[in-house]
């Protein structure tokens, strides 16, 4: 069931051993100037591309844009290509589970490859993420936070880390349970924190190069 697939994805990739609360990684922001800023040029092409292939399809606007919450639990406003319908959601569902209608057919190509994601090289830049970092949420998931989880406000979320590469497939399990949302906040989301909290606490710049790599190379999966 969706519970035994949480446990399962969890244990395929593992975290830095924990060991200690590091105050900060050196060399963490500047690896993300460096890598963040020579992607953004190196995808420029790609991007307009991809922001035609957006708009020819649906319309303006190109970017989806969602506050989210920051380092010391400010919000900030993240960016990503527009992979839904304009329409509003109804229901005001928050997570994408299964084959989510509202997906558009160049946003289901774009989110197979998260190239969507590429957008928030323009965040790091700001200053708002990390490369390396638990996916930030909305405000109302970390309302949901219990004290130990909210030791992660204390540093900036990212682009990727284990628990991203762990939980690759969360929309099918979502998909599988009854209700997604209930689902993710009391069983998928905590999951996740918690291999955060594992990496975070061992985190090296050498584990973040290790992620960076197994993000832009994921592994092939056993047949």
């Amino acid at each position: 069931g969706p519970s035994s697939a949480v446990s399962a994805m969890a244990a395929q990739h593992g975290a830095a051993p924990e060991r200690t609360w590091p105050r900060c990684v050196p060399g963490k922001r500047g690896l993300d100037l460096l890598v963040a800023g020579s992607a953004l040029v190196l995808a420029a092409p790609a991007m307009a591309v991809i922001a035609w292939l957006i708009r020819r399809e649906d319309g303006p606007p190109v970017f989806f844009r969602q506050r989210r919450v920051g380092r010391g639990g400010r919000p900030f406003t993240i960016l990503k290509f527009r992979t839904m319908r304009r329409d509003p959601d109804p229901d005001g569902r928050q997570v994408t589970v299964g084959h989510d209608a509202r997906v558009t057919r160049v946003g289901a190509r774009l989110r197979a490859s998260r190239l969507d994601e590429l957008p928030q090289l323009m965040n790091i830049l700001r200053g708002d993420m990390h490369l390396v970092g638990l996916r930030p949420e909305v405000p109302r998931y970390v309302a949901a936070y219990p004290p130990r989880h909210r030791r992660l406000l204390a540093r900036r979320p990212g682009l990727t880390d284990p628990a991203s590469l762990a939980f690759r497939d969360e929309a099918t399990v979502l998909g599988r349970a009854g209700d997604g949302e209930a689902f993710y906040i009391r069983r998928l989301m905590p999951a996740k924190v918690e291999h955060a909290l594992r990496f975070a606490a061992g985190e090296t710049l050498g584990w973040d190069l290790r992620i960076l790599l197994r993000t832009v190379c994921p592994r092939r999966r056993a047949p």
